[in-house]
């Protein structure tokens, strides 16, 4: 199996050692999904509704894993696109640079879930991933994915899907950002974290906040002492519940109208 080469300061694993043979991949029947063994990529699936000859293509993409300590980068801003990356375990945040040399967190992502696709337009990234935590990621090779696209409808509508998803995603983040209140910009936060955990069979009412609230002031355009007196109200209001970086919803409904989330 041809590997591909790392193009950042991280440790590789060998994908002879950590790669599972043809046989290995698993399918996920209940939803149609064709995964690697131990991945999850569910909500933006490249493999969703495939016939078997199909996925089985869709399950060569992986060619090599990455496995990133806490604080590693992944990919820079400016480097060469040529890959996406599918997170196997952990997470980790994007980060913009503004021009006066202030960081932007511009995304948290999780386990199940796809980064890079900032590459895409200029073939550039426009931004840094860096590990929130231990991790690991798949390494989906562009040209790869652009080959089954263009030999497989199936799979082109995959793609086509999982980027019309990412457009709905950076205008949400408009939206919010742009026209919400500085406690409904924290709800929907906090909302969006728990459909997300809930979507992947953790708990359906507790989160664990892997940003520190200075990265979550940042990625809401919020102050950090903003971020610490909303939780500390919520909970004196009995929204939520915070010990360290575990919150836990104690009232879904609420939380979700303060969020101003259609029901």
């Amino acid at each position: 199996m041809d590997a591909a080469v790392a193009t950042v300061p991280i440790f590789v694993l060998d994908p002879t050692t950590v790669m599972p043979p043809a046989r290995a991949m698993l399918r996920d029947v209940s939803r149609g999904h064709v995964l690697c063994s131990g991945c999850s990529v569910r909500d933006k699936c490249l493999s969703e509704d495939l016939d078997a000859s199909t996925a089985n293509e869709v399950d060569k993409l992986v060619t090599t894993r990455i496995r990133l300590r806490k604080g590693d980068t992944l990919y820079s801003a400016g480097a060469s696109f040529t890959a996406l990356y599918a997170i196997r375990s952990g997470s980790l945040k994007t980060v913009l640079s503004a021009e006066d040399g202030r960081d932007q967190i511009a995304g948290y992502h999780m386990q199940g879930e796809l980064l890079g696709l900032d590459g895409i337009g200029n073939e550039v990234h426009q931004c840094q991933a860096i590990a929130m935590e231990d991790s690991q990621v798949c390494v989906l090779p562009f040209g790869r994915i652009e080959r089954l696209a263009r030999e497989f409808w199936a799979f082109q509508h995959n793609v086509h899907r999982m980027l019309a998803k990412e457009i709905a995603r950076q205008r949400s983040l408009t939206l919010l950002l742009g026209t919400m209140r500085a406690e409904q910009r924290l709800a929907a936060f906090l909302f969006d974290l728990l459909q997300r955990y809930q979507a992947r069979g953790y708990s359906s009412s507790e989160v664990m906040l892997r940003m520190t609230r200075e990265e979550i002031g940042s990625y809401l355009g919020l102050k950090l002492e903003t971020v610490s007196r909303l939780l500390s109200r919520m909970q004196r209001k009995g929204l939520i519940q915070v010990q360290g970086r575990k919150v836990k919803v104690l009232h879904h409904a609420e939380l979700r109208r303060r969020s101003a989330q259609p029901a």
